[in-house]
């Protein structure tokens, strides 16, 4: 899995990797009508059972994205998804707090671009 446009949390003792992918993007944008507005809609959840509800389905998309990867190159050897109920279950409000911030990094890494500059050659400096 691609580690820059990614990140680790533990759910239940396993480790899930959290990425962003154009799929999730989607999803996301129909849910929120886009990614700029995902910021506000969890800081400004109007209460804590809704604020915990959108946690958990960030995380379950998340978090499945690179279980879909994986199993689109492994037809023999696939694994189960996650449903946001095993998410319920396998944590507390504390781990979901916790993974807020590595939710806002998976998707600063998934949509960050590397901008890699070459020198102008045409200001060099003419003595």
């Amino acid at each position: 899995m691609d580690k820059e446009r990614s990140a680790i949390i533990n759910i239940g003792g396993d480790e899930y990797t959290l990425l962003l992918t154009t799929k999730a993007t989607k999803e996301i944008a129909g849910r929120y009508g886009g990614l700029e507005n995902l910021g506000d809609k969890l800081m400004k959840s109007e209460n804590f059972e809704m604020a915990i509800g959108e946690i958990v389905w960030l995380i379950t998309l998340l978090a499945n994205q690179s279980i879909l990867v994986h199993n689109l190159k492994n037809k023999e050897n696939k694994k189960d998804v996650l449903t946001e109920e095993m998410v319920e279950l396998l944590t507390t409000p504390l781990d979901l707090a916790d993974y807020k911030s590595a939710i806002t990094e998976a998707l600063y890494k998934g949509t960050k671009r590397n901008v890699v500059s070459e020198a102008d050659s045409k200001n060099v400096a003419v003595e």
